[in-house]
């Protein structure tokens, strides 16, 4: 009885506009997604320089990987282990990030992302990114990647 007369008062309301892109992220901002934008740069071109240039070298890369079969993997391995298995071939790699939330405070920052890997344009896999970011006198750099990585429930575009 109290629902229903609560319900009974509540007053319509117009409908959303259409949303609006969303802004140009602020120069903060933009600043910590830089280092990432050239890591995935450098991963997409196959050089591992490039990409440790963008890494602290105490930091970390840690994949958890959910197989098709459900099954789960824990990969962690430093830069160089990382870069030391950067795969070879000609096909073109891309990871993008879906809608970054990035945090900043002081000079530690975060940025939690959905994100998709593609191999010459096609969906490789999908996940979410936890980056770990820590600003010292030569800018923003990377110091920790975490990330999910499966096949399944992937955006389809």
């Amino acid at each position: 009885m109290l629902l229903a007369l609560l319900l009974a008062q509540v007053t319509p309301v117009q409908p959303l506009p259409r949303a609006e892109p969303l802004p140009p992220p602020d120069f903060e901002t933009a600043a910590v997604l830089a280092p990432i934008e050239r890591m995935f740069a450098a991963l997409t071109a196959r050089d591992g320089a490039a990409l440790l240039a963008q890494t602290r070298p105490e930091g970390r890369a840690t994949a958890v990987v959910t197989r098709a079969d459900g099954t789960k993997t824990v990969a962690n391995r430093s830069w160089p282990e990382f870069v030391a298995r950067l795969p070879a071939g000609t096909e073109r790699l891309e990871e993008r990030l879906t809608g970054p939330a990035v945090e900043i405070d002081g000079d530690i920052a975060m940025v939690w992302s959905p994100y998709v890997f593609t191999s010459d344009g096609k969906l490789s896999h999908c996940g979410t990114d936890h980056i770990d970011l820590v600003r010292d006198g030569a800018g923003w750099k990377v110091l920790n990647l975490t990330w999910t990585q499966r096949t399944t429930d992937c955006p389809t575009r």
